[in-house]
């Protein structure tokens, strides 16, 4: 089988963990995800993800709160699911790694980039929870930094829609899919795919983004086979 991409980094929101319910973990939906990506680590593409936390808590959301403490609790509740998507790989089989940029080492392994090498290339999923590790910066940035630090191929952003659009799908019937972009369209025009740290970490470092739909079942796979699904943005 012909593999575009020898090395992934997939970004996962909260959110799609849930499900169809608004917040936690809908464990069923969970198991969905994982079993497509251990159909695609099996094929022998490596496997990295960085999953957001936004099924638990939204950051920005909580200005009472002070903004360190606020992005503490998010890096939690990506952990929270991290743990989740790791248990759900064990019970497929999969062999996986959890890491946090946060030390919580009865929880999971800190994250030290040399080992997420040594562990993809043993064949390992390799799950990154806490984003950066620090406040101030979304999960988004963190998967461009993780990318770039493993030399990923492509961060493959998974979402609810099939890819970027030129207006919002939902809201306008005239809105058209984008299939190919840009980072400096992305940032000029503000479209709606990473915010602007994590797009220009991701054109500083020639890391192509591809923005599709993981609500459809077998596109993942189709992704990694190179097929034309979503949007793609780069140069």
């Amino acid at each position: 089988m012909n593999l575009k991409y020898k090395r992934v980094l997939l970004k996962l929101s909260g959110e799609a963990l849930a499900g169809t319910d608004a917040k936690g973990i809908n464990f069923d939906r969970v198991l969905e995800i994982c079993r497509e990506v251990k159909e695609v680590s099996d094929l022998g593409v490596q496997v990295a993800i960085v999953v957001g936390g936004g099924n638990f808590w939204r950051g920005k959301s909580n200005q009472q709160m002070d903004r360190c403490t606020s992005d503490y609790i998010g890096m939690l509740g990506t952990t929270m699911n991290a743990l989740a998507l790791g248990d759900a790989f064990k019970q497929l089989g999969a062999d996986v790694r959890v890491q946090t940029g946060v030390e919580m080492r009865q929880i999971a392994e800190f994250y030290i980039k040399d080992k997420a090498d040594i562990d993809l290339n043993k064949g390992r999923i390799v799950i990154f929870g806490c984003g950066t590790g620090l406040p101030f910066f979304s999960t988004d940035t963190a998967a461009a930094l993780r990318s770039a630090e493993i030399n990923a191929d492509v961060v493959l952003k998974a979402t609810k829609v099939d890819g970027i659009y030129t207006a919002d799908p939902k809201v306008d019937e005239n809105a058209t899919l984008i299939e190919e972009t840009t980072y400096m369209e992305v940032l000029n025009k503000k479209l709606n795919v990473m915010d602007a740290t994590a797009t220009t970490l991701c054109m500083d470092n020639h890391i192509p983004i591809r923005v599709f739909n993981i609500n459809k079942a077998g596109n993942l796979l189709r992704v990694v086979q190179g097929e034309r699904i979503g949007t793609i943005v780069e140069k």
